[in-house]
């Protein structure tokens, strides 16, 4: 999750809500790609998650990659929390996650770059202290209290809330792991076509990248545990947005979403302010409970959209929150499977094209249905697993005419990065269904062998 943002002054005309969006605008060949990943860490000897503090810890990572890697700390009441380093940042989920959050590059080559140094740098670390780190979408074995809750005074407050909204909140922010991709926009229609694009199928990117089909130590019946999660969890906050395909979307109309969220809190002088259910609304007209008479300023806006959480949501930029946390191998395929679709014109039609017909209801179902069948979910007469061949070869095409090369030149386009989805989509198998095969066959039900395959 983020970290508190920095750098805005004081709201003085509701149109700047509006405009910090718009101000995320960018022309084509300013575009980037920003990877986010997360993984749970455990305890090599007892194959138990981290606690913050200890020999064997989250703070003893931490450090080690502040003092081995030269990255620059970010501390919170005394406690390190987050590193900095070269518009990239390591930061802490609620239950010690550890999370690389990437600088905005140009190409998924110098992405996956990144992604291969930092998880080099996490193991050499890690393998000092007899820790190790996993990438799955839901932890496999460990219940609430196993999971202690970082440092951090957002998590606290968002703790407390969770337990009263929805059902699965605090499973949610301990139990799950996700990667993500951040891309850009030209303009604010450029931004509703895609925006468009990527709620109605963060759903396919449910069923490729599932990879959470365990939870307390079974199967749960799930491709995606974690996306099981997200559909039960705080109705105000979370979904598949329907007014995004409405007549009128935009800046604005995101801005009125937006607003009708109940806030978490205000970030004032290094602490948390608890502002729990209230609304921006109130603190734009300077009511606030939480802080009287006093307006907000465009970091509490900015804070305010990092507590919102549907499938793909917009700040500057725009976010896909679909996919499972996975194996190394297929970090890198998730923006491959987002900038071939996106980044190019043709493409981007294309994919609207599958996609257009879809009702709400249909949208919504198959949010549940990818989530709990995978590939085997069904929309307009057609499995999953058919869209996802049809989106895989429309993003090759995409990737094929972004041409970026890499390797000095010896790799022609990055279509190479699509590999690992080709090859389940084949298959039709999922991370999930490869890991309930092994669980159900050479495993004979001992999920403890999970950690020595597939860790990182």
């Amino acid at each position: 999750m983020s970290i508190p943002q920095s750098g805005g002054g004081l709201i003085e005309d509701r149109n700047q809500l509006a405009q910090y969006l718009s101000d995320g605008c960018k022309p084509q060949e300013n575009w980037a790609i920003g990877t986010e990943h997360e993984k749970f860490g455990y305890c090599m000897k007892a194959h138990m998650p981290l606690p913050y503090e200890g020999e064997c810890s989250i703070r003893m990572m931490l450090e080690g990659l502040r003092d081995r890697f030269n990255w620059e700390p970010v501390e919170e009441g005394g406690n390190i929390i987050g590193l900095t380093r070269d518009g990239a940042n390591v930061s802490l989920e609620p239950g010690g996650q550890l999370e690389l959050s990437g600088a905005p590059l140009k190409t998924i080559h110098e992405t996956c770059d990144e992604v291969n140094e930092h998880l080099r740098e996490v193991k050499s670390v890690a393998d000092k202290c007899g820790m190790a780190f996993i990438g799955l979408g839901a932890a496999p074995e460990w219940s609430h209290d196993d999971m202690p809750l970082m440092p951090k005074g957002r998590y606290r407050l968002m703790d407390g809330y969770m337990q009263k909204v929805g059902s699965f909140g605090t499973q949610m922010m301990r139990r799950t792991c996700t990667v993500q991709v951040n891309l850009d926009w030209s303009t604010e229609a450029d931004m509703v076509k895609k925006f468009r694009v990527a709620l109605a199928l963060q759903p396919i990117a449910t069923a490729l990248f599932a990879n959470s089909p365990f939870f307390e130590g079974k199967p749960n019946g799930w491709q995606s545990w974690r996306a099981r999660i997200w559909q039960d969890l705080d109705a105000d906050r979370t979904g598949m947005l329907p007014f995004v395909f409405e007549d009128g979307m935009g800046f604005e109309r995101y801005v009125d979403y937006a607003l009708d969220v109940p806030m978490y809190f205000v970030y004032r002088d290094g602490k948390y302010i608890d502002a729990l259910g209230m609304s921006f609304r109130d603190f734009l007209d300077g009511k606030l409970p939480a802080l009287p008479g006093e307006k907000p300023t465009l970091s509490d806006w900015a804070d305010h959209l990092t507590t919102i959480f549907p499938e793909a949501r917009i700040k500057k930029f725009m976010e896909m929150r679909g996919a499972d946390g996975g194996p190394w191998r297929r970090i890198c395929a998730l923006p491959a499977f987002w900038v071939g679709l996106l980044y190019d014109t043709t493409a981007l039609d294309a994919a609207w094209d599958v996609a257009k017909d879809w009702t709400a209801e249909e949208r919504d179902a198959l949010r549940h249905d990818a989530a709990k069948y995978g590939f085997k979910a069904e929309i307009g007469g057609r499995t999953l697993r058919d869209v996802a061949r049809e989106l895989l070869e429309i993003g090759e095409n995409g990737l094929k005419s972004r041409a970026r090369p890499g390797a000095g030149g010896l790799i022609a386009d990055e279509t190479h990065f699509l590999n690992a989805l080709h090859e389940s989509v084949e298959a039709g198998m999922s991370p999930s269904d490869e890991l309930l095969a092994k669980y159900h066959g050479e495993w004979n039900g001992d999920l403890s062998r999970i950690y020595d395959e597939y860790s990182y």
